[in-house]
């Protein structure tokens, strides 16, 4: 049984549902998946997911929404990307726009599954050649949107690559940024 301070509220008056746009999805079940899924894990901040979804069946459906192909980034994203809109929208005085790129590197046996962020020295052999070895993970560029005293509003973008994928691209899309930026001067 739950403690009192562990129960978790109900997904209509929980602060997550206006970050949540369960319409972007293809699959509605995916987009109610996704708001649960949010709300469980921000009940549970810092937890697994075995601990933030209590029982293996809500697990096992965690996992299955994380290595669903029909789940894309942008449909993730789509409400917190509209509510950051919106309240920037509703922000009086100067706004900053913070970007930053964020490696993450994992181990894993099959490094292809996620694929390079770069080939680092790892020393010399026993004849004297050089040893290389490829870091297995993924870069993220976020922009996030603060007002000038420091309040976080959302991101306005984030884009997600690896070596394999970004091969042959010169820099990152900086339209995304813009038309943010052009949509929410409207105002």
């Amino acid at each position: 049984m739950q403690a009192e301070s562990e129960k978790l509220l109900p997904l209509g008056d929980h602060w997550s549902r206006s970050e949540v746009d369960e319409t972007a999805f293809r699959d509605a079940r995916l987009g109610c998946r996704f708001g649960d899924l949010l709300r469980r894990l921000s009940d549970r901040m810092g937890g697994t997911i075995p601990l933030a979804c209590q029982d293996w069946a809500s697990t096992k459906a965690a996992y299955r929404f994380y290595s669903n192909p029909k789940v894309e980034e942008g449909d993730i994203l789509a409400g917190h990307i509209e509510a950051t809109k919106a309240r920037y929208a509703a922000s009086d005085g100067p706004i900053l726009v913070l970007q930053d790129t964020t490696e993450f590197t994992y181990q894993r046996r099959n490094p292809h599954d996620i694929g390079f962020t770069k080939s680092v020295n790892s020393g010399r052999d026993k004849s004297g050649r050089l040893r290389h070895h490829a870091v297995c993970g993924i870069f993220m560029h976020s922009s996030l949107v603060v007002t000038d005293e420091g309040l976080p509003l959302g991101l306005a973008a984030v884009k997600f690559w690896n070596r394999d994928k970004f091969k042959g691209t010169a820099q990152l899309d900086i339209r995304k940024y813009l038309r943010f930026l052009e949509l929410s001067n409207a105002k």
